[in-house]
This record gives C-alpha cells, sequence and structure tokens, in this order.
C-alpha cells in the first residue's frame, strides 16, 4: 500500500483504516512539531496535534484536490486549532528549568565530558535563544504568529503559506515583514538570528 501515490492513499483512506493510519505516520511528526513550537508545551501540542488528526479522520472524504496540497490542508487544521487553543487558554511561557529537567542531560563518563559539556552549552545557548524568541512570537498577534512559525521553523514557502492560511502571497510577505520587525524591536539581534539559522 505504501507504494500508492499520495493522491490514491488519500482517496483510498476515505474508506480504509490502513491508509489512513499511512497518512497518519507521515504527517504526525511534522504537525506535532509545528504546535510544539507554537504552544511550547509538550502535553498542550499532544492534545492540540491528536485533535488536528481526529478532524482530518472525520474530514478526509471532504478533502478534493484542489491545488491545494494535502499537506496545507492538514497545516490550515492545525493552524485553526492552535488559534482556538489561544483563543481559550492564557499561554504560561516555558522556563528554561522545565526545559533543563526534561531534557535530563548528564555526563556520560570521565571521558568525553569536556566534549559533552561544550555541547551542553551550545545546545543551551541555542534554546535560551529559541525561548527568548518563543516568548517574543507568543506576544506577536496570531497573524504573525502564523506566518513566521510556518516560514522560520516548518520552512513553508510564501506560496505554500498562502495555501495553507488562505491569504494572498502579497498578504504572508507583508505579515513576514512586519512580524519580524516587530521581533527585531523586542528582543535581541542574537534571538532573531536564530530565524535566519532555522
Amino acid at each position: 500500500m505504501s507504494d500508492l501515490s499520495e493522491e490514491k492513499l488519500i482517496e483510498k483512506a476515505k474508506y480504509d483504516p490502513q491508509a489512513f493510519e499511512l497518512l497518519f505516520e507521515k504527517y504526525y511528526s511534522p504537525i506535532l512539531n509545528y504546535t510544539l513550537r507554537r504552544v511550547g508545551e509538550v502535553a498542550p501540542a499532544q492534545d492540540i496535534t491528536s485533535d488536528v488528526f481526529f478532524i482530518v479522520f472525520k474530514k478526509i472524504s471532504q478533502f478534493k484536490w484542489r491545488n491545494i496540497p494535502f499537506s496545507a490542508w492538514i497545516y490550515r487544521i492545525a493552524s485553526n486549532e492552535i488559534a482556538y487553543y489561544f483563543r481559550k487558554n492564557k499561554v504560561r511561557n516555558i522556563s528554561l528549568d522545565m526545559l533543563l529537567e526534561s531534557s535530563q542531560w548528564e555526563p556520560v563518563g570521565e571521558y568525553g565530558v569536556e566534549e559533552e559539556l561544550k555541547s551542553a552549552e551550545a545546545e543551551l545557548k541555542e534554546h535560551r535563544q529559541f525561548l527568548l524568541l518563543q516568548k517574543a512570537i507568543q506576544n506577536l498577534s496570531l497573524k504573525y504568529q502564523e506566518v513566521i512559525c510556518l516560514k522560520y521553523f516548518e520552512g513553508k514557502k510564501i506560496k505554500e503559506i498562502s495555501v495553507i492560511l488562505g491569504k494572498k502571497e502579497n498578504t504572508i510577505k507583508s505579515l513576514l515583514k512586519r512580524g519580524r520587525e516587530i521581533l527585531e524591536k523586542e528582543v535581541h539581534s542574537d534571538a532573531t538570528f536564530f530565524l535566519t539559522q532555522h
């Protein structure tokens, strides 16, 4: 069944749970990662991702191939669910201590400790920059959050973002430009440099 084209797989998934499972396996990690980057906490990201795939399962029979890729359709559902999450909840920022506790980093032994320490310090610096940036992104209005996360964290092109959010390409470009300008005023340039590296 994995030899099927995505279009045929989607058609089959409308009546075959095994075909839907293949789509789920393909898209679960990207959608979870996108959601996690947007909300910043694992449990809510997992809940939202579950909701996304429940909606996809219920509505897959309505999906039609009309110049909209299936991936864009799923990302649109995820963006809507994330927006709903932000509307109904006050978002709590992640603390650095929680992040360090959850990573459970410990040296592996006497040899390689220095290298591992350097690696951990570099990773911690990147996490600090990401957390600073994430906090600033969460303070933006949702229209900026969506385009920035899709562009810089999901690696989507302007055209894809346009399809996912149902907005014109020029609008997406404008939102990206304005969102970056706001971020650059809010956070240190090292943190916004993170956007250009990812």
